[in-house]
C-alpha cells in the first residue's frame, strides 16, 4: 500500500491533469480567432469589410460590400481551405487530440500510483513524465502553429474569395485577434508542467529517503574498522606497559 505522502502527491498530479484536460476540451469547442479585412470592388475605395470568426472545425463569415451587402454564412474549415492552411489546421487538431490522450494516460497512471507502488516501471513516475511532457510540448507547438496559420497564411483571403462567387474583390489591412479557445491552451500547458513538477518533488523526496536509509549500512564497515583499530591500539599500549614492568623487575 502506498504511503500517505505518495497518495497526496499523485492525487495532486491527477487533479492538475484533470483540470488541464477539461480546459483543453472546453477550448476546442470555443472560437479561437477573428480576422477582419477591408474590401473593395475597385482599387480606390475600400468601403467594405469581411469578418471571419474561426473555430477549430468551422467558421462564421460576415461581410458588407465584399462584394455583397450585409450577408453572412457559416462554413466548414476543412472543406474550404486548401494547401498549407489546410495542413496546418489539420496538424493543430491532431496535436490537440494527442494532448487529450496523453492527459488521460497521465491521469490513469497517477491514480494507479495512489493504490500501488510501480516505482521503476513505465506505470510509475516515468509514465507521468513522458505523457505530461508530450502534452506540454505539443500544446506549445499548437500555439505557434495556429498563430502562424491565422496571421501568415492566406486562409482568410481564401474564405473571402470563395464566398465572393467569382466577383472581383481587392483585400487589404488584414487584422487578426485571438479568442478564448486559443488562450485556454496556455493554462493547459502550465498545468501539464505542474503535474510533472509535483511528481518530481515526490520522486526526489523518495530518492532522498532511500539514500538516508542506505547510509547507515554503507557507513557500518568504516565504523567497525575504526573501532577495531582503537581496540588494537589499546592492546598494543597494554602490552608495552607489561613489557616495561617486566624489564624493571
Amino acid at each position: 500500500m502506498p504511503s500517505s505522502q505518495k497518495i497526496i502527491y499523485f492525487m495532486a498530479c491527477a487533479c492538475s491533469t484533470s483540470v488541464s484536460a477539461a480546459l483543453l476540451a472546453y477550448a476546442m469547442s470555443e472560437s479561437w480567432a477573428r480576422t477582419r479585412l477591408e474590401c473593395s470592388r475597385r482599387n480606390d475605395t475600400f468601403d467594405g469589410f469581411a469578418v471571419i470568426t474561426w473555430d477549430l472545425f468551422s467558421g462564421f463569415y460576415q461581410r458588407d460590400k465584399c462584394p455583397l451587402v450585409g450577408s453572412q454564412s457559416t462554413f466548414n474549415v476543412f472543406k474550404v481551405l486548401n494547401g498549407a492552411a489546410l495542413i496546418l489546421s489539420a496538424l493543430v487538431v491532431l496535436f490537440l487530440v494527442v494532448c487529450l490522450i496523453c492527459s488521460a494516460c497521465s491521469i490513469l497512471i497517477a491514480l494507479y500510483n495512489c493504490v500501488s507502488n510501480p516505482y521503476q516501471t513505465y506505470m510509475g513516475p516515468i509514465g507521468v513524465y513522458v505523457s505530461s511532457s508530450i502534452s506540454a510540448c505539443l500544446s506549445a507547438v499548437v500555439l505557434i502553429i495556429y498563430a502562424v496559420t491565422v496571421t501568415v497564411s492566406n486562409m482568410a483571403e481564401t474564405i473571402v474569395l470563395s464566398e465572393a462567387g467569382g466577383s472581383q474583390v481587392i483585400l487589404r489591412n488584414k487584422i487578426s485577434e485571438f479568442h478564448l479557445g486559443y488562450f485556454l491552451v496556455i493554462p493547459y500547458t502550465v498545468l501539464s508542467l505542474g503535474a510533472i513538477a509535483v511528481v518530481y518533488l515526490y520522486d526526489h523526496a523518495a530518492y532522498t529517503q532511500r539514500m538516508e536509509q542506505q547510509r547507515p549500512t554503507e557507513d557500518a564497515p568504516k565504523e567497525i574498522t575504526v573501532h577495531l583499530h582503537s581496540i588494537k591500539s589499546f592492546l598494543v599500549l597494554v602490552k608495552d606497559k607489561k613489557c616495561k614492568k617486566l624489564t624493571i623487575n
